[in-house]
């Protein structure tokens, strides 16, 4: 389908403004998926809030001009899905795993974090990252630590006075 150049302008903005904030992407190869399971990853995506989409990789190219992702442009050959996590760092990187695993024709090309370009064989680095719910939980329990320590330090001596005179009760008791 041949696109009208106001057409190709257009996709080219939208992708670079999603590009401009995203915080990770994933470029993968969709070649013999078919048209119900490219539905499903789309909608799979709109619920994680993963914003993708094909584009010619000409328009790609472009679209990732003046961003973290313009790294990317050497992986951008081929039919190509671009994914992009736009709340959660990991989020594009585990959908496309998850759904890579019961479909072998959606390959993962590369991905890029931070403006470097990352081979495509470390997306576990990727998806494996805390969601934002997980890393605040680890953060409140790490700091809620020492706290917990120092309560049970300053407990332990009434504790052990407690359990000396309950022992020293047992004691009377039975003889």
């Amino acid at each position: 389908m041949t696109l009208k150049l106001e057409n190709k302008k257009e996709i080219v903005a939208e992708v670079n403004a999603v590009a401009a904030k995203a915080l990770s992407m994933v470029v993968a190869e969709y070649r013999g998926l078919t048209v119900p399971e490219m539905t499903q990853l789309r909608s799979d995506a709109r619920k994680n809030g993963v914003y993708m989409r094909v584009v010619r990789n000409t328009l790609a190219r472009l679209a990732v001009k003046g961003t973290d992702f313009e790294v990317m442009q050497d992986s951008l050959t081929g039919p190509l899905i671009l994914a992009f996590s736009r709340e959660e760092p990991g989020s594009a990187a585990r959908l496309i795993k998850d759904f890579s695993k019961s479909h072998n024709n959606l390959v993962v090309r590369a991905l890029s974090i931070n403006g470097k370009v990352l081979p495509a064989k470390d997306i576990d680095v990727l998806a494996t990252l805390p969601t934002r719910e997980e890393a605040l939980s680890r953060l409140l329990s790490v700091m809620q630590a020492p706290i917990a320590k120092f309560v049970r330090t300053v407990a332990a001596p009434k504790l052990k006075l407690v359990h000396a005179l309950m022992a020293v009760r047992d004691q009377m008791q039975s003889s």
